[in-house]
């Protein structure tokens, strides 16, 4: 089995995390035994979209059926793109569900086949995916970013974000690699070429994290919050290095820092709990 390498993020990280992204329903389950793989992959879509459908009404699923089977002849592909957009749409705005919302996306960005559709669509599942905690649905998102990517990077090689989106899929469990190296190496070029891409230092800072390296990580997130201290990710990320560090101080004073930015109650109470800890 393929060795899981996501750090179980603390609860604080985890809740500002969907605070950003905004996710209001649970994820489906996957297969959390099921080998990595197309199949494999294929296999998850198709029991994701059906846990998925398990939360419409009779009508709303009518309604989804209809869309499904509307194609006809002619010009498919273009009718696809619409029938995907819609159906993107649906999953989005109607059912607040990401993972067939984001489905949908990426197979309207393949038909496209635009640099930054498929950049776009990539991205998407990559915010996403750092507020997974099943071991399937966040190695199925891992791997449709990772495909996404790669089809971008088909179209422009020297897409800089692509290619820290692609090295930063392999962190939540992308296949194709036994280790976050490759992912790494593929962030690092980017970073090496250009000190002043935040994009990179931060990823650099997950996987330096990741892997215990929180020396690292923290040296990459502290740049990040100094040349963008509204980043509320790398924020907390710092605080939360800092604490697994064993640097209490350090970590009390950047969940400070971060409370400063969270008007959410719940949160807020969280944050002042956990520095309650610290002390």
């Amino acid at each position: 089995m393929r060795q899981q390498w996501i750090v179980a993020l603390s609860s604080i990280v985890l809740l500002v995390a969907l605070y950003i992204f905004g996710r209001t329903k649970p994820y489906p389950k996957g297969d959390s035994t099921a080998p990595g793989g197309m199949a494999s992959s294929v296999n998850t879509t198709d029991k994701i979209l059906a846990e998925a459908k398990k939360q419409l009404s009779p009508d709303q699923l009518a309604r989804i059926t209809t869309l499904e089977n509307s194609i006809s002849r002619g010009d498919v592909k273009n009718q696809k793109i619409e029938l995907y957009s819609q159906l993107a749409n649906f999953w989005r705005d109607t059912m607040k569900l990401d993972p067939p919302y984001l489905w949908y996306l990426g197979e309207k960005a393949k038909l496209e086949n635009t640099e930054k559709n498929l950049n776009f669509a990539a991205q998407s599942y990559l915010e996403e995916v750092k507020t997974v905690s099943d071991p399937a649905t966040r190695t199925w998102m891992a791997d449709q970013a990772q495909g996404l990517f790669s089809k971008a990077l088909e179209l422009n090689p020297s897409n800089d974000s692509a290619k820290v989106g692609w090295g930063s899929t392999f962190f939540f469990g992308a296949s194709g690699a036994s280790s976050p190296m490759e992912g790494i190496m593929k962030i690092r070029e980017v970073a090496q070429r250009d000190s002043t891409n935040m994009y990179a230092q931060f990823m650099l800072g997950y996987g330096a994290m990741m892997t215990g390296q929180f020396d690292r990580a923290i040296e990459r997130f502290s740049k990040v919050t100094k040349n963008q201290p509204g980043n509320m990710e790398a924020i907390f990320l710092l605080a939360e290095t800092y604490e697994r560090s064993g640097d209490k101080a350090n970590a009390v004073k950047w969940y400070e820092e971060g409370k400063k930015r969270v008007d959410n109650p719940e949160i807020v109470k969280a944050i002042d709990e956990k520095i309650k800890s610290l002390h």
